[in-house]
């Protein structure tokens, strides 16, 4: 099925169904900051026997970009929003990044709504120190655009090797941010620089699996285990040889990790 949209929230979301037919489970895969839904292609011939949907989060892709802040609980209520225009009443959820911390909200919000939780390389908080870093970004992208964050972005999303071994890979990820809307950045960017979860993440009871990447800088190993140790019964697995985006440089790791924590989950 190619992209579609619908209305939800006053704005446009674009969104894909691909998969299984009528009858499956639906598997919601939700991107990171300044990519798009094809952030999950690497991730569908091996979900095949799920209904899978992957959406543009707002101010992304080919989904509306609305000028100012915006929250991650408006993130979230717009995830919600389309789970219901699409009558989808429970889903397995996945989110990496950006896509996880909307995971987290999402499963604070509506807990009845998710199968399964999995976080990839995300965090639960943002330490006080951290905010001038985002408020940075948020600066240099209003001055300068997108490539003014291009090259350090991609040094933290992919280690050297894989910059390396697979420039088109590299190159595709690229295009991605350089196409994102400054006013989505940086209405996405405030929303991940306020969110502060954790004291209530022990609220989620649902089955949550943690992955992160070895060589993740952007929420390192640390962030991942700050997450584990508030979801009581969630698990953690750190993916070898994988920077930011693992399910891309790992995807057969990655793939392998999801699709056993899925089949403990049936």
């Amino acid at each position: 099925m190619p992209v579609q949209k619908l209305r939800v929230n006053d704005i446009e979301l674009a969104y894909r169904i691909d998969g299984a037919g009528t009858g499956a489970p639906w598997l919601v895969f939700s991107h990171s900051l300044a990519c798009d839904h094809s952030m999950w292609d690497a991730q569908l011939e091996a979900f095949g026997d799920f209904r899978l949907l992957r959406f543009d989060t707002r101010g992304h892709g080919s989904s509306a970009a609305p000028a100012g802040e915006y929250t991650m609980e408006g993130l979230a209520s717009d995830a919600l929003a389309l789970l219901d225009a699409l009558d989808i009443r429970r889903c397995h959820f996945v989110g990496l990044s950006m896509g996880g911390k909307i995971g987290q909200q999402l499963a604070l919000r509506a807990p009845a709504r998710l199968l399964s939780l999995t976080l990839a390389d995300t965090s639960s908080r943002y330490p006080a120190a951290a905010r001038p870093v985002w408020d940075e970004r948020i600066t240099l992208v209003r001055s300068r655009g997108m490539d003014a964050v291009l090259p350090t972005t991609l040094e933290r999303w992919f280690t050297l090797r894989f910059r390396e071994q697979h420039p088109e890979e590299v190159a595709r990820i690229a295009a991605l941010i350089r196409a994102t809307p400054v006013a989505g950045y940086v209405g996405c960017a405030h929303a991940i620089s306020h969110i502060d979860f954790t004291a209530r993440l022990g609220t989620i009871a649902c089955p949550t699996l943690v992955m992160v990447g070895a060589d993740d800088q952007g929420t390192p190993v640390s962030m991942a285990e700050e997450i584990v140790q508030a979801i009581e019964g969630s698990r953690l697995e750190i993916i070898p040889d994988a920077a930011h985006l693992s399910n891309i440089e790992q995807p057969m790791g990655f793939n392998a990790l999801l699709r056993q924590f899925l089949a403990s989950c049936s």
